[in-house]
């Protein structure tokens, strides 16, 4: 196999620079360059020398070599990182050199690659370095952590191992088929591990929805009636004039999509246009739009005006409190949006303008000024509302690939389920047992194809 190299620090000027070099001849590259009180190939693995980057007469820099031997390295290989000035010119000449002395430039992911490929980490583990790398969070960067340290490999291993011992012998009853009274795979004891299966891979899948929030962020949808304030609201959470403000109605037309981190969570914030009756053509796929951002949310802000409060006596506007509620009209609107499945936060706003003799607070709504920027209750009931609704165990999925793999994983243990409670035949039970191992053995890529692998790794930074 071909030594590599490539830079592995992002793009671009800085204090330090990393160009990682590993392969079989990565020291021995390396030391033709390099120049201190010893040449690298005499150091201990693990160590780190101060030197220059010489050849011939030139001197590049000054840098400072990391030395990793086989297998006790990242990618399994030999393994020689140089930390040298961050200047470009110094980075982009340094990957010249290597080349020059006989190294390949790395395609995207290949060091991580080359880590699957030797052993040193499964294809979730692999996987999971990407995710580390692009982590916008602390609850995503703890979730890819912990699958980094092997938590989604750990519990398929576990049911994998557990699975091919009843494959096994279900499999060796085949080898004596001419005995049939022969039965080396109890039936009891598979029907309690296959119950036992299909719960966890139930439960794993479950997880998917909370995992796939934290990786991409908790939707939420910010939605009410014309002019009750949202994109001001979603303007005071980012902090920043995002959408634009009116007192003009309709002048939200499209969604707008931003993100926000409270507390470690990340969250996907929607703008809509606001929802009522509309003749106008462009304002109507607007609100159709509002209908589809609600529907795919986890979390629904729906934003009420204070001033068009009423309460059911009859009460003059404004008046809020006691029996008060929305008017009809914006009952009717907003009514068949907050009844998807979501959990629904209310904020009345515009509490600014109410005469304090007309307002007494009331715990189902949270009262705030968007236009003031005065919003922290609302923070806290987001994040108080997100992990409410999110699963906090061990073991959770984060990925599609996974998904999916999980997903046929438990359809195969389905299978096997309803068979032996048909009594069907050992070959029959074998073949929806096999259809299982292969499923969950794609997960951490104990099966997998070239096709699966060039695609996940192409994803990668190119030094990763």
């Amino acid at each position: 196999m071909s030594t590599i190299c490539a830079i592995s620090t992002p793009y671009g000027s800085g204090g330090i620079a990393v160009i990682r070099v590993s392969g079989g001849d990565a020291v021995a590259i390396c030391d033709t360059l390099f120049r201190g009180r010893k040449r690298l190939s005499e150091v201990k693995a693990n160590s780190v020398c101060y030197g220059y980057v010489t050849r011939g007469v030139e001197t590049l820099d000054e840098v400072v070599c990391s030395v990793f031997r086989a297998p006790h390295s990242f990618t399994g290989e030999d393994t020689v990182e140089i930390a040298c000035h961050g200047s470009l010119y110094i980075q982009q000449t340094l990957v010249e050199w290597l080349i020059d002395a006989g190294c390949c430039a790395a395609q995207p992911g290949e060091f991580t690659r080359r880590a699957f490929a030797n052993g040193r980490m499964d294809l979730t583990q692999a996987e999971a370095v990407a995710d580390l790398i692009a982590a916008q969070s602390k609850a995503e960067k703890d979730l890819a952590l912990s699958q980094l340290r092997g938590a989604v490999s750990s519990e398929l291993a576990s049911l994998r191992e557990r699975l091919l011992k009843l494959t096994s012998l279900i499999e060796l009853e085949l080898d004596f088929a001419d005995h049939e009274e022969l039965e080396f795979a109890d039936r009891g004891e598979l029907t309690d591990l296959s119950d036992e299966i299909e719960h966890k891979l139930r439960s794993l899948m479950a997880s998917f929805r909370s995992g796939n929030a934290i990786r991409h962020g908790i939707p939420v949808a910010i939605i009410g009636a014309p002019n009750v304030g949202k994109s001001t609201l979603l303007n005071a959470l980012l902090g920043e004039q995002r959408a634009i403000v009116s007192d003009i109605q309709g002048t939200t037309r499209d969604t707008i999509e931003d993100t926000l981190v409270i507390d470690g969570i990340l969250f996907r914030l929607t703008d809509t246009a606001g929802i009522r009756e509309t003749d106008d053509v462009i304002e109507q796929m607007g609100v159709e739009r509002s209908r589809q951002a609600a529907e795919k949310a986890q979390i629904i802000i729906s934003v009420i005006d204070a001033t068009q409060l009423r309460s059911e006596s009859g009460a003059s506007r404004g008046q809020v409190g006691g029996k008060s509620g929305v008017s009809r009209k914006q009952i009717e609107t907003l009514a068949d949006i907050t009844s998807c499945d979501a959990e629904v936060i209310t904020v009345l706003n515009k509490v600014d303008l109410l005469p304090d003799s007309d307002y007494r607070p009331m715990t189902d709504y949270i009262p705030l000024c968007a236009k003031s920027g005065d919003i922290e209750p609302l923070k806290k009931e987001l994040v108080r509302v997100a992990r409410s609704t999110m699963q906090t165990q061990a073991v959770m999925l984060s990925n599609a690939r996974h998904y999916e793999a999980v997903t046929r994983a438990h359809k195969a243990i389905g299978s096997v389920q309803q068979g032996l409670r048909d009594g069907i035949s050992g070959e029959l039970l074998s073949l929806d047992l096999q259809d299982c191992l292969n499923a969950l053995g794609e997960v951490t890529g104990q099966i997998t194809n070239a096709e699966v692998l060039q695609n996940i790794f192409s994803k990668f930074c190119i030094g990763k």
